[in-house]
């Protein structure tokens, strides 16, 4: 392997280069260290944040404005998997050239370290950090690791990941009002469908097949139908005669999952977490086509410490649902509020500025 280290090992890097994202299970991440290192005052005068990501995905849409980053950068990389012949060598020859580009930024801001949260985006710079000998640390968001985290892994400075006994860091980085607003649930009076800002039909479907008994039982309902089904769903609630919250993209998730007692959601990284951290008793539905199925095997890292429900979407049966909703919730609540960990961003953050 070639070794562009030749002027790296120098003193006085005043940069930490964040690097990743394509979705905003990625991007969470990089937010909230971010926000950590700059709200508490840690970087010092002469530190910088730079951020690397892709024109593609939604790394510009998170952090083109951010000012608390001094420097971004956005190379046109796309995803090498589920590409053909011809689509893989355009992605490869992209990403080679993204990664020298990534080089030149290392050198510019003299990165004390590689903060990488995984995504296609992550690839040029994460492999920039190898070449030029810059300490790497890895966040992985899933308990099926991602491809590029996978391969990184031996390679990786540290590699945290809140499912790998070995981690050196076990909590979650995720914004402090979620776990402020934890109490323990015993009680259902309130239920919250999650099925992400795009939606989700089979959770949809869920939500309006138990909308009439959750009325009969005195339940509310808070529905994240997706931006594009809000209308549709708002209508079949106003036919069934049941009021409900419905929403698409919301900037309030942490307000409502508060009011909730029960929730029905997809287990993507961010949302398991933030409604752990919560303390929302929580039946999944795992989007079914995911990476590895790695939302299956997110909630099942619940499951398995009796701490959550898991069901596929073929195997969604009403009354199944139903019955979980007379479970004892206080013990899962109290359980969740025991086993997640509040402070994954300080840890994250003092970790980078002692690289």
């Amino acid at each position: 392997m070639m070794n562009f280290d030749t002027s790296m090992k120098r003193k006085n890097k005043m940069s930490i280069v964040m690097t990743g994202g394509g979705t905003g299970g990625h991007l969470t991440i990089i937010k909230a260290v971010k926000e950590y290192l700059v709200g508490r005052g840690i970087l010092t005068p002469t530190h910088k944040l730079v951020y690397v990501g892709s024109t593609k995905g939604q790394d510009k849409q998170w952090f083109e404005e951010d000012a608390d980053f001094s420097e971004k950068y956005f190379f046109e990389t796309r995803g090498v998997v589920n590409q053909g012949a011809v689509g893989k060598v355009k992605s490869l020859f992209m990403m080679a050239k993204a990664m020298f580009k990534s080089i030149k930024i290392i050198r510019k801001h003299k990165a004390s370290v590689v903060f990488c949260v995984g995504g296609f985006s992550a690839a040029p710079m994460a492999i920039a950090a190898k070449l030029t000998g810059t300490p790497l640390v890895i966040h992985e968001q899933n308990a099926a690791l991602g491809s590029l985290n996978r391969l990184l892994k031996p390679y990786a400075t540290h590699f945290i990941s809140s499912y790998l006994e070995e981690s050196p860091i076990k909590a979650y980085p995720i914004k402090q009002i979620f776990f402020d607003n934890a109490h323990v649930r015993s009680d259902i009076k309130t239920i919250i469908f999650l099925g992400g800002s795009q939606g989700a039909r089979a959770i949809n479907n869920l939500a309006l097949e138990m909308a009439i008994t959750l009325k009969e039982k005195g339940i509310n309902i808070i529905h994240q139908a997706g931006v594009n089904n809000i209308d549709d769903v708002k209508a079949s609630y106003e036919t069934l005669g049941v009021e409900a919250e419905v929403f698409g993209f919301t900037t309030k998730l942490a307000d409502y999952m508060n009011e909730a007692d029960f929730a029905i959601a997809r287990s993507g990284a961010s949302t398991l977490w933030e409604l752990s951290a919560t303390a929302v008793p929580t039946l999944y539905i795992p989007y079914p086509y995911a990476a590895k199925d790695h939302q299956y095997h997110n909630a099942q890292f619940l499951v398995e410490k009796n701490l959550a429900w898991i069901m596929r979407e073929n195997e969604i049966r009403l009354n199944k649902v139903l019955d979980i909703l007379d479970e004892d919730l206080k013990e899962k609540s109290q359980g969740l509020m025991e086993i997640v960990e509040n402070d994954g961003s300080r840890k994250i953050a003092k970790l980078l500025t002692q690289m």
